[in-house]
């Protein structure tokens, strides 16, 4: 993957350097709030090196997010295709996102998003792309709508990859955005 930079940020593969983030963010309560899981250490090691192989087979992928000015890695972003049956019984690709407590609320998710959605509309000519999340993640919604992305009503569902034990969690949304409707924008 070729490094994408906007004015603010650089996303690329990911280096050893960002295993401390990548666990801090699969294992914050805070940032994992609407996720029925938190990784360990090794856990998110093995998900951190399957990311990267990812990106070098396929040239994009949930990557990190770095600051351009200091280079202190504080998430990731990336497109990643997603087959979910029976909700997205065909592979699709959604666009996704997770950062650092400490770097919430000063639009670094919403930046990178842009950029992810140029990537694969402009240079990877894909024709749609997806993103879902909690039905009360009104952070994440609030992103997906900021970047243009449009409320489907008609695909809500209830996670299939979420326990039955954790049924605040279960109720999805789900929004997409078409290639002639960014053009459009």
């Amino acid at each position: 993957m070729k490094p994408l930079h906007t004015p603010r940020l650089i996303i690329r593969n990911w280096q050893e350097r960002d295993r401390d983030l990548f666990h801090l963010i699969n294992s914050d309560d805070r940032v994992m709030q609407f996720f029925p899981f938190r990784r360990t250490r090794q856990q998110a090691d093995e998900v951190m090196d399957r990311l990267r192989a990812a990106i070098d087979a396929k040239g994009f992928g949930l990557a990190a997010i770095e600051l351009a000015a200091s280079g202190e890695p504080i998430g990731y972003a990336g497109l990643s295709p997603v087959t979910m049956p029976p909700v997205i019984p065909t592979e699709e690709i959604e666009i996704g996102w997770r950062l650092a407590p400490g770097h919430w609320g000063r639009g670094y998710a919403s930046e990178a998003a842009a950029a992810l959605l140029r990537l694969g509309f402009r240079d990877l000519g894909l024709k749609e792309i997806i993103s879902f999340a909690a039905a009360t993640n009104i952070r994440s919604i609030a992103v997906m709508q900021r970047i243009g992305l449009r409320y489907d009503a008609t695909s809500d569902f209830d996670h299939p990859r979420v326990p039955e034990t954790q049924p605040h969690l279960r109720p999805h949304v789900l929004y997409r955005l078409t290639r002639d409707v960014w053009r459009e924008r």
